[in-house]
């Protein structure tokens, strides 16, 4: 749980997937209008009316210009709190309190509620004063939600569904389905709903904005729906509306709620093929869909709530409070970054989306800072990330003898794109190192080596690539290619030797005979490495760059996880302890290169510190930096140590590695 002192850069509201994601980057939720990830907006609006008086909580209302009166008041924002799966905002005036409660029920361990497009909207209220009072909640979700540019033109429909459902939705009417690509887009085609448990005390209407101000004069909604159909939604921007009615509330909390939802159609284009989500693989309609997420209303807060409990108290026993927030605010935005599907063979494929850096889907890069999370929770998602590359690398279509960077851009994985398959823009030490360490994590994990077998040809070719060419790597690009190419990259050369290292387990795992001999020229290798990269009291950047050099030598960590010891215990003792000495405000910078740092590696260098101590104070400056930057956005994890602003990335699947504490060491 966030503690109240903690100002998120980015509030998660409701957390999907790469397209249904609204947020609120500013300090109360109504100061500003909610917005996509990409801070486009993506608006939604709350209004009060307590006793005939009308006060905004959510969204920054825009009133026809033409209105009458002063703008309304607000109701104050009393507090905020940030867990796991839920967001909850306290609001007070005239003598009402109102909580309003955002619920993304992203729970790893049930695959069916993970993937289905649902999101709840839960609205408390009760009396602070003694006195009884008139209380009526008007929201709106705006047809933003579901262009990738206000010109489009959209339309809209309604219908009651089985169970007492009003449902309403809007959408394009182009429906590019699967059309658009690419890094700072929204989706275009499919339908963003608004649906509403009926009872004879709620309205709703799919109209112009304008209706805000007819419920704030009047308390209403206009009847029928609006006839001026379709338009761009720029254009008197349509809403879905509904007022709540909650008549005369006493000192009892009272509440209802609202399902906001996005119908995708189809969801990913794979090698040629459409895949729905995952939710859907036998045969579930969207209506049915509906119909479930509000009967299972009551349990889904109870699941959610017991998670966010637990996350809480085993982060703060780990890591302390910090820890805590640390890893609340970033738990949605590593799962949302997501699309769960199924491929032909029945297999969950979990894609990622490379958000604020290129649009990339199934980064290799991306998912191997990402995978703490999910070995945490749920290694099947692992295995969900890496086969759309053993599918592409065991193709025609791909060239090279080391592992791909990815296989497209969102949401089409019909091959790499990265680079333009240039082979001097790869990155073939770093994609071979990821693919072979993921793989045994995820084997190791789970006491079971029958996925390595099924890619058994991949992962022994990776292998020997590593052991040929990993020890000293060449002129290249690892994960960190914002900071070019590097010749004698000594992380580099770390994750090679715990990639062959990794493949050796997988080898004593299947009992394949040619294990020892990887893991003895492992050890070999390790054992140069710390000769040729010794600078005293660390270790250098490269192997022929001056001894005041260094760098953060993340991918140690994994000698640790997957018990290799291939690198001498006191090396990683006497390393992570030099980074204390280099933090600036806002953490510890990548290298003596630049002042800029990556988040996920900070966290994953002090995951090595022996002491609880030693580890609060390692991440002390990450969770001031969330706290105080100016980059109001989803978490960066890209952003410079003494200003705290973003240098890029934003939302990115990568802040699953956060969670990198909480992973316990195999024997």
């Amino acid at each position: 749980m966030v503690s109240q002192s903690f100002r998120p850069p980015s509030v998660p509201l409701m957390t999907v997937d790469p397209y249904f994601s609204v947020w609120s980057a500013s300090d109360h939720l109504y100061d500003d209008h909610t917005r996509h990830w990409t801070n486009k907006r993506n608006s939604m609006t709350g209004i009060i009316r307590i006793d005939g008086n009308a006060r905004v909580f959510m969204g920054k209302l825009e009133l026809n210009e033409h209105a009458s009166g002063e703008q309304p008041s607000v109701m104050v924002q009393k507090d905020l709190k940030v867990e796991a799966v839920t967001t909850t905002y306290t609001f007070e005036a005239d003598g009402v309190e109102l909580v309003v409660l955002f619920t993304s029920p992203l729970l790893l361990d049930d695959l069916d509620l993970l993937s289905r497009p649902a999101s709840y909207l839960t609205f408390y209220v009760r009396s602070t004063d003694g006195k009884p009072h008139e209380v009526k909640i008007y929201m709106d979700i705006s047809a933003e939600l579901c262009v990738n540019t206000t010109d489009q033109k959209v339309g809209w429909s309604r219908k009651s569904i089985d169970g007492g459902i009003e449902a309403m939705c809007i959408g394009t009417v182009e429906q590019p389905v699967l059309a658009r690509t690419g890094d700072d887009t929204r989706i275009d085609w499919g339908y963003v709903y608004l649906a509403i448990p009926q009872s004879d005390k709620q309205e709703t209407t799919i109209h112009s904005y304008e209706v805000r101000e007819q419920f704030m004069k009047e308390g209403h909604l206009p009847r029928g729906d609006d006839e001026a159909y379709p338009r761009p939604a720029e254009e008197q921007t349509p809403v879905m509306a509904a007022v709540l009615d909650f008549g005369l509330v006493q000192d009892q909390q009272a509440s209802q709620y609202v399902v906001a939802a996005y119908d995708d159609i189809h969801s990913i284009e794979y090698f040629g093929e459409k895949l729905d989500a995952y939710w859907r693989r036998n045969g579930m309609s969207f209506e049915e869909m509906l119909v479930l997420a509000v009967a299972q209303y009551d349990e889904i807060q109870a699941k959610c709530e017991a998670f966010n409990r637990k996350l809480t108290e085993e982060s703060s026993i780990e890591g302390g409070s910090h820890y805590g927030d640390i890893l609340s605010l970033s738990y949605r935005q590593a799962i949302a970054a997501h699309k769960l599907v199924n491929d032909e063979n029945g297999e969950i494929l979990f894609f990622s989306k490379e958000n604020f850096s290129n649009g990339c889907i199934a980064t290799v890069d991306v998912s191997y800072p990402s995978i703490p999370l999910f070995l945490l929770y749920n290694p099947e998602l692992v295995k969900g990330m890496l086969r759309p590359i053993f599918r592409y690398a065991g193709s025609a279509a791909w060239r090279f003898q080391f592992a791909p960077h990815d296989v497209g851009c969102y949401p089409v994985a019909n091959g790499q794109v990265y680079g333009e398959n240039e082979l001097e823009n790869q990155m073939p030490i770093e994609e071979c190192g990821n693919m072979l360490i993921m793989a045994a994590a995820v084997c190791s994990y789970e006491q079971n080596a029958d996925f390595a077998r099924d890619h058994w040809e991949l992962l022994t070719e990776w292998a020997a690539y590593l052991k040929e060419n990993g020890m000293d790597p060449a002129n290249q690009l690892c994960t960190d290619d914002f900071a070019g190419h590097l010749a004698h990259n000594t992380n580099l050369s770390i994750k090679a030797i715990n990639g062959i290292g990794a493949y050796a387990i997988l080898c004593r795992m299947l009992g394949e005979p040619e294990g020892a001999a990887y893991y003895d020229a492992a050890k070999e290798m390790a054992a140069n490495w710390v000769s040729m990269a010794n600078a005293g009291d660390h270790y250098k950047l490269t192997f022929d760059s001056a001894e005041e050099s260094w760098s953060l030598k993340y991918n140690l960590v994994w000698d640790r996880l997957l018990g290799l010891h291939l690198f001498p215990q006191q090396v990683i003792e006497r390393e992570n302890r030099h980074y204390l000495g280099k933090q600036n405000k806002f953490g510890t910078p990548l290298d003596s290169r630049n002042t800029y740092t990556k988040l996920d590696w900070l966290v994953w260098c002090a995951s090595m510190l022996s002491s609880k101590a030693e580890f609060e104070q390692a991440i002390a400056p990450i969770w001031h930096f969330m706290n105080e930057s100016p980059s109001r956005v989803p978490v960066t994890d890209w952003y410079d140590t003494l200003t705290g602003e973003q240098l890029n990335f934003q939302n990115r699947s990568v802040v699953g590695g956060l969670f990198i504490r909480l992973l316990k060491p195999i024997a």
